[in-house]
C-alpha cells in the first residue's frame, strides 16, 4: 500500500519579481472602467485600505513576501522528510501547453524529464531540468480511465517548451533556497481558466479589457465542475494508495483571484468566500468543496481552486483534514493564498 502526503501551495507569479506586490491596484485605478465608488481607498474594505497604508502596500508586500518564503520553507522540510518517490502536482494550464486546438479538462503529463527555465532573479540563460516519472504517470492514467474518468496524457508538450508556470513556479518555489529539487515531479493540469481560456489566453485583465474581451469575443466552454475535481482527486487518491510507492499529492494556487472577480470589478478577491472555504478545509467538511457548482466557483473567482478541489476530493478519501494550514489574506496582491500540509 503506498503512502500519502498531502500538500497545499501556490504558485503566486509576483513572488518571482522584486519590489512591491500590490502594483496591479495602481494599474487599475488608472483604468477608465474602474467604477468611481472603487477610485480611492475610502470606498474600499477597512482591510483593503489598512493594507494600503500611506505606503502603496509595500510594507504589506514585504510581509506577504516574507510570510510566503517561509511558509514554502515549510511546505519543503514536509517534503525532505517523506522523502516521496515522486510529487504529482494539480496545476492550471494558463494558454501555455494547450491552445485552440486542444483544451483538455484534465491530463496528466508523463514526461521522463523536462527543461525549465525560472523567472526569478536569476541570469536569462539558468536552466533546471525536472525529472519526470513516466511509470507513475501511466499508473495515474491508467487507474483513472479504469475508474471511467476519461483523462487526456502526454509524453512530450504541445506547444512551447518545458512546463506551464503553474508547475514550473511550484518546483522552483518549494525549493526556495537552490539546494536542488531531487523528486520526480507528475503535472496533471486542470483547464481552470475555462470560459477565459482562449478568450482572453489566460491574461489578466482590467475592467476595461475584460468587457472588450466580453463585447467582442465569444466566450470558451466552461472548466470542469468542482465536483468532478474533487471526484478525480478522490480517484488519484485511490490510485497511489494501491500502488508501492510513497506518494505526495500537491494543489498549487492561489485562492480567489481579483482579476476574475467580476462582482469586486476585478479589483479585490472574494475573501468572505475564501474563508469559507478555508473553514471547510480546516474542519475536514468536505461536503461545502463537492456540492459546489462552476458557476459559483466563477462568481467567487475561484477558477484556479479547481486545483485545491482535486486535492479536497483526495483527503476526503483518506478521510483527512489538515494536520497544518494558514490562511494569508491579502486584498490588494490579487489573491489571498493558503498553504495546508496533510500528514501520512
Amino acid at each position: 500500500m503506498g503512502e500519502i502526503l498531502g500538500l497545499g501551495i501556490t504558485h503566486y507569479p509576483p513572488l518571482c519579481y522584486k519590489g512591491n506586490m500590490s502594483r496591479r491596484i495602481n494599474m487599475l485605478l488608472a483604468d477608465p472602467g474602474l467604477p468611481e465608488s472603487l477610485r480611492t481607498p475610502a470606498g474600499w474594505d477597512p482591510k483593503a485600505r489598512e493594507q494600503w497604508s500611506t505606503d502603496e502596500g509595500a510594507q504589506h508586500s514585504d510581509q506577504h513576501r516574507n510570510d510566503l518564503i517561509h511558509h514554502f520553507r515549510k511546505a519543503r522540510a514536509e517534503l525532505d522528510t517523506f522523502k516521496p518517490d515522486f510529487v504529482p502536482f494539480w496545476g492550471d494550464d494558463q494558454y501555455e501547453n494547450y491552445h485552440e486546438d486542444c483544451v483538455p479538462p484534465f491530463s496528466v503529463l508523463a514526461y521522463d524529464s523536462v527543461d525549465v527555465h525560472p523567472w526569478r532573479d536569476e541570469p536569462a540563460d539558468t536552466k533546471f531540468t525536472v525529472a519526470g516519472h513516466r511509470a507513475a504517470a501511466k499508473h495515474i492514467a491508467t487507474s483513472l480511465l479504469k475508474d471511467g474518468i476519461d483523462v487526456a496524457y502526454a509524453y512530450k508538450p504541445l506547444h512551447g517548451e518545458g512546463l506551464g508556470h503553474a508547475f514550473v513556479n511550484s518546483v522552483l518555489y518549494l525549493d526556495m533556497d537552490r539546494k536542488g529539487f531531487p523528486y520526480p515531479v507528475v503535472p496533471f493540469t486542470v483547464n481552470a481558466y475555462g470560459r477565459y481560456l482562449v478568450a482572453a489566453h489566460g491574461r489578466p485583465q482590467t475592467p476595461s479589457e475584460a468587457a472588450k474581451t466580453v463585447a467582442t469575443t465569444e466566450l470558451d466552454p466552461p472548466g470542469p465542475q468542482p465536483w468532478r475535481c474533487f471526484q478525480v482527486g478522490g480517484a488519484i487518491a485511490r490510485a497511489v494508495r494501491e500502488s508501492p510507492w510513497r506518494v505526495a499529492l500537491i494543489a498549487s494556487s492561489s485562492w480567489s483571484h481579483s482579476f476574475l472577480v467580476a462582482k469586486n470589478s476585478l479589483m479585490f478577491p472574494d475573501v468572505p468566500s475564501d474563508k469559507r472555504y478555508y473553514e471547510a478545509l480546516k474542519n475536514g467538511d468536505w461536503g461545502t468543496w463537492k456540492n459546489t457548482t462552476i458557476e459559483e466557483a466563477e462568481d467567487r473567482g475561484h477558477h484556479e481552486l479547481l486545483n485545491w478541489f482535486c486535492l479536497a476530493g483526495a483527503m476526503a478519501e483518506l478521510g483527512r483534514k489538515p494536520d497544518e494550514a494558514v490562511f494569508l489574506e491579502s486584498w490588494i496582491t490579487n489573491s489571498d493564498k493558503v498553504f495546508a500540509i496533510f500528514r501520512p
